[in-house]
């Protein structure tokens, strides 16, 4: 499609300059789309090779004689796994990058923008498919005014557009891109309006003072003179109101400032989702996860499972069932090899690329004779470990402990606080549930073959069931020594 109907008209990176008689500005695309693509979800983190990283790297130095650098490309730097130095020490020349991917994150992020550590801009804009889109398609412009950018996101058939080039935005400036100082010489406020219908009136003010109406120079541009000198210290604020022949009207308005030395930052969940390298984070975040509960089994196997002597607390208890559980064997390695093998094993085998069968592990996926290093199979990882992985062995242990004092699956809701009892078989079960339900669309996804060759998913939901059923039917001679320690306990 991209080779068909694009403007480019070929795949890969590349680098566009625009020359005006003013100056050059050059373009890059970063192409980070994984080459094979494999199917949704393990096609949500973009992945940059070395010799992705070095053609880049090469365009990066070609832009150096720009005027200014704009990157564009569809994954944020946050979902780019790339090789050192990394994506965003590549761009740090850059003035901005745009992308997508994320857009406004079904409307819970409506701006999505923040700023790297070297002062390039990273722009998210909201998505244009219908099927996506929690508002209006946006679209979005940007200008060069004496070498400030300057840019709004807006809604689509929307009008009229305003933007202001002249004071920019105080925000969305960078000191180590641009000549901020131009705005404390210039002689004007600048601002660009277009609408189908003629533009009637264009109203400016500063720090809500009316300061005038500005009148076109030539096609969308509109000014009004003004003495910037009377804005040199400290914040301010500029609003603009536009109205057409048609009567509808448009505003648009920031803070700007003269003094370089301020600071004013961009809320924390936009820089925090945009400036995170989220597949090291998932990476971590999964190792940590799966070392705790493989820590726990071997700790409570081998340690000296202490007397009950008194009626014991919550804590007490609770570690009395992890030892009851890691000194069976048929539950302690059951969990054990269940962990090593999210870690190990392949999840599943199936058709990752339409007509390419592949394998799906945590650590990556491999498919079309290519590895795809892992990215989002840690993200999926870590749900699998914490809403099914870490829940089953609680449940388990919980079952198990039952059995220790003396309950089996039907008279224990009878003698414990029956509320508690079904919160937890509904939350297992909620659990179970949404296990069967990811069998369901591996199968939707991937092929039937998929869901039959998939130790993580519908092998997991028979091992499951097994061991749910074992802890109601072992028989109590395995347990004889923790049923008499609890009957002791409970004489107390």
């Amino acid at each position: 499609f991209v080779r068909k109907y694009s403007a480019w008209r070929k795949d890969g990176s590349f680098h566009y300059i625009h020359t005006t008689s003013f100056g050059n500005y050059s373009f890059i695309c970063v192409d980070a789309t994984l080459s094979p693509g494999p199917k949704r979800p393990y096609n949500f983190f973009g992945i940059l090779n070395m010799d992705q990283m070095a053609e880049l790297s090469l365009m990066a130095t070609e832009s150096l004689h720009s005027n200014h650098t704009i990157w564009f490309g569809h994954y944020p730097t946050s979902t780019i796994v790339s090789p050192a130095p990394g994506i965003r020490t590549l761009m740090s020349s850059a003035t901005a990058y745009l992308c997508g991917h994320l857009h406004t994150m079904g409307g819970l992020m409506p701006v999505l923008h923040s700023q790297h550590r070297g002062g390039t801009l990273e722009l998210e804009l909201g998505d244009w498919m219908d099927n996506r889109r929690q508002v209006q398609p946006m679209y979005r412009i940007l200008a060069f005014d004496h070498d400030l950018l300057s840019f709004a996101d807006l809604n689509f058939e929307e009008w009229p557009v305003v933007l202001i080039t002249n004071p920019k935005s105080f925000l969305y400036s960078s000191s180590i891109h641009e000549p901020l100082v131009k705005i404390l010489y210039s002689t004007h406020i600048r601002i660009l309006a277009f609408s189908p219908s003629v533009i009637v009136s264009v109203k400016v003010y500063i720090d809500g003072v009316h300061l005038g109406n500005a009148h076109q120079v030539s096609g969308p541009l509109y000014v009004l003179r003004w003495n910037p000198q009377n804005y040199s210290e400290g914040f301010h604020h500029i609003d603009v109101t536009v109205q057409d022949a048609s009567g509808r009207i448009g505003t648009r308005g920031h803070v700007f400032a003269m003094e370089e030395n301020l600071s004013l930052k961009f809320d924390f969940w936009p820089s925090f989702i945009l400036l995170t390298d989220h597949y090291v984070l998932a990476r971590v975040l999964f190792g940590l996860i799966v070392l705790i509960q493989i820590t726990l089994l071997l700790v409570f196997r081998y340690l000296q499972k202490p007397a009950l002597k008194e009626k014991p607390g919550l804590l007490t208890l609770t570690s009395y069932s992890l030892h009851v559980f890691s000194k069976t064997n048929t539950f302690y390695y059951s969990i054990l090899v269940l962990n090593l093998y999210t870690i190990l094993g392949p999840w599943f085998v199936g058709e990752l690329i339409d007509g390419q069968w592949g394998a799906c592990f945590s650590f990556g996926v491999l498919v079309g004779g290519s590895f795809l290093q892992g990215s989002m199979t840690f993200v999926v990882g870590i749900l699998q470990m914490l809403f099914f992985n870490l829940p089953l062995m609680a449940y388990l242990c919980w079952c198990l402990f039952l059995r220790c004092r003396g309950h089996s699956f039907c008279s224990h809701i009878h003698h414990i606080r029956r509320l508690l009892a079904v919160l937890i078989h509904l939350a297992m079960a909620l659990l179970l549930a949404w296990q069967v339900y990811s069998c369901y669309f591996l199968q939707r996804t991937y092929g039937t073959l998929a869901f039959f060759l998939s130790p993580m998913r519908t092998w997991l939901v028979a091992l499951t069931s097994v061991l749910i059923y074992k802890t109601w039917t072992l028989k109590a001679s395995e347990l004889r020594t923790y049923i008499a320690e609890m009957k002791t306990c409970q004489s107390y």
